[in-house]
């Protein structure tokens, strides 16, 4: 018979005082483990809870949240200096969801690069920079997010709806002729011209005194005295030391500010314009050549951009009424 210590139990035997803890110390380990999931899930459940409790509006399965809600108000409160309604707020942001699930559909997608470049010229529109923008927004209850994913759901829209549409969007010469006679008729004997041109630097080095600039410019005098023709004065430019020629370049004349359509329209055809400094050097174009155009004038432009604006509007908002009757729209 074993021997009994004063305890009253039995001796152990080799090895058990060992197993003993290790079994003690995985039991704690796993109800530890068993606990912590439970919190876990438990967290889990609670903030779905929350982010649930804060959705207002599914638009084909798409929260809009109370926050979205209160940032576009925000938004549109600075962007017409008009507080709108909640519904409006609530409208503006299913109008967004529609027209990027369209888009996205065609595999239209603008990137970020592109998002990023339209958010910096609001910003340059504005006279501030990108990062001054962001902080008026969000001083002002809104915020950079709410301004960019609408300006990408304004760029992925157009793109959309000038490619479906392109054909029936086209605004014909012949409507814009009679446009222009019913509602400007003092403009319809204006006419607009297709340059084609040549510029021509005399290269100056950055940073070089005015001097320098001074004395290319009595060479580009000179270069402009002589210059008669684009065939022989282009080769004759080219030969010259520190001169660039440049491919060449069509532009309209509805699409050049006045101050510049004054210069071209006082250059003949085969002559240079006046020198210009610029941060290359001194530059001058070669008119080579000089096509008039009655339908391209600058009236009939701003007339020609006015149909199309009012023609793409109403296609689509048509366009976006459709997809607007076809969603599952859902109010909590």
């Amino acid at each position: 018979m074993g021997h009994i210590d004063q305890a009253g139990s039995e001796p152990a035997t080799e090895g058990e005082g060992t197993v003993r803890p290790q079994i003690v110390v995985r039991a704690r380990r796993r109800a530890l483990a068993t606990a912590v999931l439970a919190a876990a899930a438990m967290l889990a459940i609670t903030s779905i809870a929350r982010v649930q409790e804060g959705v207002v509006v599914l638009v084909n399965g798409e929260p809009i949240t109370s926050l979205d809600i209160q940032q576009r108000a925000k938004f549109i409160e600075m962007s017409t200096r008009k507080a709108p309604t909640r519904q409006e707020a609530i409208d503006s942001l299913v109008d967004q969801i529609l027209e990027l699930h369209e888009a996205k559909r065609y595999d239209i997608a603008p990137t970020d690069a592109d998002v990023n470049t339209a958010f910096a010229n609001v910003a340059s529109h504005m006279g501030v920079d990108s990062q001054k923008l962001s902080q008026m927004l969000a001083s002002g209850g809104a915020s950079a997010a709410t301004l960019k994913l609408q300006l990408k759901a304004q760029i992925a829209w157009t793109n959309l709806v000038r490619g479906r549409y392109k054909a029936s969007l086209e605004i014909p010469d012949t409507d814009v002729e009679a446009e222009l006679q019913l509602h400007q008729p003092g403009q319809k004997n204006e006419v607009g011209y297709e340059y084609i041109m040549r510029p021509i630097i005399l290269v100056v080095p950055h940073g070089s005194p005015d001097a320098a600039y001074e004395a290319r410019k009595r060479v580009a005098d000179a270069l402009r005295g002589r210059f008669v023709s684009c065939t022989d004065g282009i080769a004759f430019a080219q030969g010259l030391p520190e001169v660039a020629v440049r491919d060449p370049v069509s532009k309209s004349s509805a699409d050049l500010p006045q101050q510049l359509r004054d210069i071209l329209d006082n250059t003949e055809v085969g002559h240079l314009t006046p020198p210009e400094q610029t941060d290359e050097g001194i530059q001058m174009f070669a008119v080579c050549s000089k096509k008039e155009s009655k339908t391209d004038t600058p009236e009939a432009r701003k007339l020609r951009d006015e149909m199309f604006e009012k023609k793409f509007g109403a296609k689509a908002k048509r366009y976006l009424a459709d997809l607007r009757r076809q969603a599952m729209i859902e109010y909590k």
